[in-house]
């Protein structure tokens, strides 16, 4: 473990941090080659336990089973994004918060993780890397039980800006997955979200705020339509997941969920049939 180690004596409260983050976003110009000093920096939090009254909030609005003494897979990314942001609304962090677009996750469980057990969470930026669309900031979120490592995520949050990069070749689409069901998602859909993670971005709360970024209706978290597809889809003890954020979804709307057993997709209805999430569920193998 290299960099230095930050000992938090609670979690970070979100609110002020994303304040903050886009204060200070106007004066951070994402470029070229932007380093981060304080890369390989870990943000420690030991003894943490769950919220069950929030933690059940979570599962309802994301279609998880309730009452279980069991985490859902992506609860633990809820437990870490203040961390995250704590980090990147941070001075010394050169991209800026507002525009920060989360791309994808992987996320590897390598138990089952009681929800009323005792963990320490881990953060920290593990590099910036050059993108062709702007400069990706790659983020780590651990979670231990007794030093051990038991659920791991890594995020790609890109900051867009010119590139000399080549456009890359187009990849074709593979073959459409089986439609399982259809979700009509109602326009509250980002405040419940908000209300259980603690992530109340404008973008995702009410048309009005949501058109101050560009954004003709709110849109829902890329996270909840994440954990909303693995509520469906289920998943293992063991599992790694891998999803990408293709595509705003727009609350109020209707989408369908796909899947054949190890992909799934969230897609649009209508002609375009747009995809909004894609990803895949992998057993761990031992």
């Amino acid at each position: 473990m290299t960099g230095v180690v930050t000992i938090l004596s609670g979690p970070p409260s979100l609110g002020p941090l994303l304040a903050l983050g886009a204060l200070r976003s106007p004066f951070k110009r994402p470029r070229p080659g932007a380093a981060f000093p304080g890369t390989g920096d870990r943000l420690v939090l030991p003894d943490l336990r769950v919220d069950l009254a929030r933690l059940a909030a979570y599962e309802r609005v994301c279609g998880f089973p309730t009452g279980e003494d069991s985490l859902p897979l992506t609860y633990p990314h809820v437990l870490g994004f203040p961390l995250a942001m704590r980090i990147m609304s941070g001075r010394g962090f050169p991209l800026p918060l507002l525009g920060l677009v989360h791309t994808s996750i992987e996320i590897t469980r390598h138990t089952t993780l009681a929800a009323t057990g005792s963990y320490e969470l881990t953060v920290h930026v593990e590099r910036l890397a050059a993108h062709r669309r702007g400069t990706e900031a790659v983020v780590v979120t651990e979670l231990r039980d007794g030093g051990t490592v038991v659920w791991e995520s890594t995020s790609t949050y890109l900051a867009r800006h010119r590139t000399e990069a080549a456009p890359a070749a187009r990849e074709p689409e593979p073959d459409p997955l089986p439609v399982l069901d259809e979700w009509r998602l109602a326009a509250d859909v980002g405040r419940r979200y908000g209300a259980a993670s603690g992530d109340r971005n404008p973008i995702h709360l009410h048309p009005l705020t949501a058109r101050l970024f560009g954004f003709p209706r709110a849109i829902a978290h890329g996270m909840w339509t994440v954990a909303r597809c693995l509520a469906a889809h289920g998943t293992p003890q063991a599992v790694r997941v891998r999803a990408e954020f293709r595509a705003p979804v727009l609350l109020p709307g209707t989408v369908t969920f796909a899947a054949d057993g190890e992909r799934f997709e969230l897609r649009g209805t209508g002609e375009s049939e747009r995809v909004h999430v894609s990803g895949r569920v992998d057993p761990l193998t031992r």
